[in-house]
């Protein structure tokens, strides 16, 4: 199979107008929230590392590009470095970050990887708005076998044209996007699905087929599938509320299958060659560039998602940490010491380092140089 190949300044355009954006968007929201709460900022940059080009503002902040274009972050005052360790020694003012009271601090740490999750959101709901939300022509038919594929695992099981899937592993399944996510990334696994047939339910485990799907550019995707297919559907118009609801649980499902997916390869259910890093999303990004606006701003609102999604975890330096730290704080009615809070971050800084040097080795052995 011939597979499309792009013209490698495609990855490099693709990448800065994926990461460029939803890193100052996800800074901005720092730096707003800490602007309300009347914190100063000395320094806004994208990127890291040495200064390409940059103007200071009348309130004194540093605004700048950096020659690193793998992240971002806003130093306020108080702040140690930009990874915002606590300055010990720096002196308490009224605008000084660490002034400020715990709710405020919490707040804007959290901003960053909320405004993430309000661009995904945004996204979707532009999606639905503009397309609608799919449902079966004859709602009678919702979930309704109509045929089965060639080797179907559903059907060697014992379901049968016409049975209602209305269950998989115990989770209700409303319409037919369910039934698909609920079964996609389960290949070679034993899921109990629950069926009406005849006015009768029941439940039949059906072990799930595992099939590689290449797209367009040779990317692989192993996946689960039982081999059933459903009633013809229609877009259905949905309303600006709806539109919001459904975008929360759109993320609500990727969310999910990103922690199912890094659960299965912790435990082995699934490589590690699946992990990408800043050449994987170069890759992405590049690919979903070329075939249209709209595929790339899709794939931009799963970057934004994973954005928050990886701010949010516990580890010194990233957003998480330090909200753990403000949780500790919070029981203990007092900050940890200086010197704790200053080693759990240059320790979080070694940790988040070292994940990313482990996903580039990943990404470099995937290059074709080295037979993927």
């Amino acid at each position: 199979m011939d597979f499309e190949t792009l013209p490698f300044w495609v990855y490099i355009v693709g990448f800065l107008l994926m990461l460029g954006p939803l890193v100052v968007l996800h800074e901005l929201g720092h730096y707003l929230v800490g602007r309300w709460c009347g914190v100063g900022a000395e320094a806004f940059s994208v990127g890291f590392g040495k200064e390409l080009a940059g103007f200071t503002d009348k309130r004194g902040t540093r605004w700048k590009l950096s020659m690193l274009p793998l992240g971002g972050y806003v130093q306020f005052k108080g702040d140690m470095n930009p990874a915002s360790i606590p300055d010990p020694d720096a002196p308490a003012d009224p605008d000084c970050f660490q002034s400020h009271p715990l709710w405020q601090r919490a707040l804007i740490v959290a901003a960053g990887p909320v405004t993430n999750v309000i661009v995904a959101v945004a996204i979707f709901a532009a999606f639905f708005m503009a397309f609608g939300r799919p449902v079966a022509v004859n709602p009678e038919e919702t979930n309704v076998i109509q045929a089965f594929t060639e080797q179907s695992p559903a059907q060697a099981a014992g379901m049968q044209v016409g049975d209602r899937i209305v269950a998989i592993d115990g989770d209700a399944t409303p319409s037919f996007n369910e039934v698909r996510r609920a079964i996609v990334l389960y290949p070679d696994e034993e899921l109990q699905i629950s069926i009406e047939r005849d006015g009768e339910r029941m439940t039949i485990p059906v072990t799930t087929l595992s099939v590689e799907e290449p797209d367009a550019f040779g990317n692989v995707s192993r996946i689960g599938v039982i081999g059933v297919q459903g009633s013809e559907i229609r877009m259905e118009p949905v309303g600006p509320g709806e539109a919001v609801v459904r975008a929360f649980g759109q993320c609500l499902d990727i969310v999910d299958m990103m922690v199912t997916g890094i659960g299965q390869i912790i435990v082995g259910d699934r490589s590690v060659q699946e992990m990408g890093g800043p050449i994987t999303i170069a890759k992405y990004s590049g690919e979903q560039l070329s075939l249209g606006p709209l595929a790339f701003i899709s794939f931009a609102a799963l970057i934004s998602l994973n954005l928050a999604f990886i701010n949010l975890l516990p580890i010194p330096a990233l957003d998480g940490g330090h909200l753990a730290f403000y949780a500790v704080e919070a029981v203990r009615r007092k900050p940890a010491s200086p010197r704790s809070q200053e080693l759990a971050f240059r320790t979080g800084i070694a940790i988040v380092l070292a994940l990313m040097l482990f996903v580039t080795i990943i990404d470099i052995a995937k290059l074709p140089i080295f037979g993927s």
